[in-house]
């Protein structure tokens, strides 16, 4: 039967399955990332009936309205974040961040566990069927297309920033009536680098590894994508000036936080998307860099929101949201790999968190009811004023 016990710590909350069904493994999940938080920020137990939303109406509000989401591509596990003996790992969420967020404990993936077609899920609130290493786009509208559409919005106000080649595509999708020119423009660091280093002889393979598990090809760059003529122009950045940058990051993500960063400035986009990859360095099998990743991950969210904090067009009406695209196999799965995978399609491997802070948001509360992570879209539409029509997943009631 599965309980909870202590491995020597008396806050060290471990979940044994047993014989217990998925659903009600996924709720003890979410019980322990709870209790966890109120014991470690304080936070208190909310409820859908807190009366009215705390957001602004009206349409000064509405254009004023900034939204970063932020997704990890490869979840970080309970036992190495949200519990007592992974606390050290998450210093700026833990004591900056969630202070001031709502946090959901229980948001489950029921889609295809892959990093590109997850991400997609969760930009169109459909669970997409796509192949993963495919270079095609979402087969639903995305949430960039329902926002320019519906708000009449320029190409300037909805980007993307992903690491990985293979996120070319999903900045629009190619669905009847949205689809081409609706959609979001997509940076992709990875590939400016390349370009902008060809022939240089300097050696930037730590920054421009494209996938940790190896696909069968990388798919080609082509379409609408950001290119390297357009960093001058766009972002005041030149190629010597991004280069020189380059030389002093760790890691990807870093590159693309650089990128958001610079795009916030030059362009304040009302709908900014990034997708980080680092944590998902745990294919590799070297528990020290999953470590390494997760820790960096924390302080580039809290990075990005002190930036947002600091640029006047972001200052005082922006909403961040962050979440995993899915977890990672847990310790006890005989046919996963712990810590290093995410191929069983077990609880741990689907049953992740979000939380969401600032403009509009009620700071300090915890939520445990399960969700879906395809409820992202219709509660963005449902805050930022635009109608994801398509979408298969419902407005997330605590937010609204």
């Amino acid at each position: 039967m599965t309980q909870f016990s202590s491995t020597g710590d008396p806050d060290a909350r471990i979940i044994h399955t047993g014989n217990l069904s998925a659903r009600e493994i996924a709720m003890r999940l979410g019980r322990s990332r709870r209790d966890f938080l109120r014991d470690a920020a304080g936070l208190t137990l909310g409820s859908t009936f807190l009366g009215a939303s705390p957001f602004l109406r009206g349409e000064t509000a509405a254009r004023k309205r900034k939204v970063i989401v932020i997704t990890f591509g490869g979840g970080a596990r309970d036992q190495e974040t949200f519990a007592p003996q992974g606390r050290e790992n998450i210093p700026h969420l833990l004591s900056e961040m969630i202070p001031q967020a709502s946090f959901f404990t229980q948001v489950t993936n029921h889609g295809i566990l892959g990093h590109y077609v997850a991400t997609a899920s969760l930009a169109t609130g459909v669970y997409e069927t796509l192949n993963n290493f495919s270079a095609v786009p979402p087969e639903h509208p995305t949430v960039f297309e329902y926002f320019r559409k519906d708000l009449k919005r320029p190409a300037s106000d909805a980007w993307v920033v992903a690491p990985s080649n293979g996120f070319n595509r999903i900045g629009e999708s190619d669905y009847r009536s949205y689809g081409p020119g609706l959609g979001a423009r997509v940076v992709l660091p990875k590939h400016l680098l390349s370009a902008a280093t060809s022939g240089s002889g300097i050696d930037y393979g730590h920054l421009l590894r494209d996938n940790y598990e190896t696909p069968l090809y990388t798919p080609q760059i082509g379409g609408g994508e950001f290119e390297l003529q357009q960093l001058e122009i766009i972002l005041k950045l030149s190629v010597d000036d991004f280069k020189a940058h380059a030389r002093t990051v760790s890691s990807p993500d870093e590159l693309s936080v650089f990128i958001a960063k610079r795009l916030m400035k030059e362009e304040a986009p009302s709908l900014l998307w990034i997708t980080m990859h680092d944590i998902d360095v745990a294919h590799s099998g070297a528990f020290s860099l999953y470590i390494d990743a997760i820790q960096r991950t924390d302080r580039l969210c809290a990075e990005l929101w002190k930036a947002a904090q600091s640029e006047p067009e972001y200052a005082g009406n922006t909403t961040l949201f962050i979440l995993p695209d899915f977890g990672r196999d847990g310790d006890e799965d005989p046919g996963g790999n712990g810590f290093q995978h995410h191929r069983t399609g077990d609880v741990a491997s689907r049953t992740t968190w979000m939380m969401a802070l600032g403009a509009g948001v009620r700071p300090g509360v915890v939520y445990d009811r399960p969700m879906q992570s395809i409820d992202l879209v219709p509660s963005l539409g449902a805050i930022m004023g635009f109608s994801a029509t398509r979408s298969q997943g419902r407005p997330i009631e605590e937010l609204l």
